[in-house]
């Protein structure tokens, strides 16, 4: 079975480095925080070319302590996409503050700029872009719109590592951006691990005091904290993993190229990518009449493929109380009632995604 994603592929090519990482860890007892975390901060940032990143514990609580950065609380609104993963809007609604979807454009599957200012309140405060399956969305129009009404830009960039809008880096583009290092992301921790990045330090300043009980000096408590350190074992990891990332993206792409000169069928929709973006193909999603046949098919072949996000945001059960309904973001429900993703991975082999492409061409829903 050709697995989705194989991460055992990278932890047998690069073993005795992260065991090594790890080791020393150990041996140092440098476990919550400390200098492999630190250590990691500062060569993601140096990497991305912002001022400064603050390591937490995910990307999760990224999205949440950017918020409370900002002072968006209780009353407020930020604007957010219909098609993304359900955390991008629990960074909100942690704080209090309300979650207001928009659709996504019908090609490239992120948020639709157009619709934008349509949403926007005097109660708004924010608007949250996601990188969506490594794709940049059009930051240029939808800082137009936040700049028109004073209103800040949040980057999620959790699945975009590496990638970039107009030859600069995502996460250095709005006021804050916001990353996730879960298992199978394009920069990965051994177990949960996420950052805060911006080139504004009075924000960073404030996500170390809010992740560490609300402590600059132990014990002495300047606001209510939380718990949200990042492990020294997952910044050791990873600042083995950062030294190879721009080469496992480039892979990525060959294989995203792959698919997209490869893939033939009319049934089969693909993602646009705009020509003044570099995507680093987190995810490789297609639209497919009939998704879960689509998957036992290609479960049958031999190969694993599956769902992202077969439910949008704006219609999830935990948000029935803000009165969205089917039809309220026809782009972002279409894809979701017809969303595929194929194995995506840089130690994929050609033959493999060659395989896919094969198998996808001869689908017949």
């Amino acid at each position: 079975m050709l697995k989705r994603v194989d991460l055992k592929r990278d932890f047998d090519r690069h073993r005795q480095e992260y065991l090594d990482a790890i080791t020393k860890c150990c041996e140092d007892t440098a476990f919550s925080g400390g200098k492999y975390a630190d250590q990691f901060d500062r060569e993601f940032a140096d990497y991305l070319g912002v001022r400064a990143a603050s390591g937490v514990n995910n990307g999760t609580s990224a999205l949440h302590l950017a918020m409370l950065c900002l002072g968006i609380g209780a009353g407020d609104e930020v604007i957010v996409p219909a098609n993304t993963y359900i955390a991008t809007a629990w960074g909100v609604t942690y704080t209090g503050a309300v979650p207001v979807f928009v659709d996504c454009t019908a090609d490239t599957w992120e948020i639709d700029p157009s619709l934008i200012e349509v949403k926007i309140t005097p109660r708004t405060k924010a608007i949250i872009g996601v990188h969506l399956y490594g794709q940049p969305f059009d930051f240029a129009a939808v800082k137009k719109i936040a700049d028109r009404h004073g209103l800040y830009v949040v980057e999620d960039c959790a699945q975009a590592a590496g990638a970039a809008y107009e030859g600069v880096k995502v996460g250095g583009l709005g006021d804050i951006g916001c990353y996730s290092f879960y298992p199978g992301k394009n920069l990965y921790a051994f177990g949960e691990g996420g950052s805060v990045v911006s080139n504004t330090q009075e924000y960073i300043d404030k996500v170390n005091v809010y992740k560490n009980q609300g402590c600059r000096v132990r014990y002495y408590h300047e606001v209510v904290g939380y718990n949200m350190r990042l492990e020294g074992i997952q910044g050791a990891v990873m600042s083995v993993s950062l030294q190879y990332l721009d080469q496992w993206n480039e892979r990525r792409i060959e294989l995203g190229h792959r698919y997209e000169a490869g893939i033939t069928n009319p049934l089969v929709t693909l993602q646009r990518h705009p020509s003044n973006t570099k995507p680093v193909y987190h995810l490789f999603e297609v639209q497919v009449p009939e998704p879960e046949k689509f998957l036992q098919y290609m479960k049958d072949a031999g190969v694993e493929c599956n769902r992202h996000y077969p439910v949008p945001c704006h219609l999830q059960k935990a948000y029935a109380d803000l009165g969205y309904r089917a039809g309220d973001c026809p782009n972002a429900e279409q894809l979701a009632s017809h969303c595929a993703t194929l194995p995506m991975f840089p130690e994929m082999t050609d033959e493999e995604c060659d395989m896919v492409i094969d198998l996808v061409n001869r689908y017949k829903g």
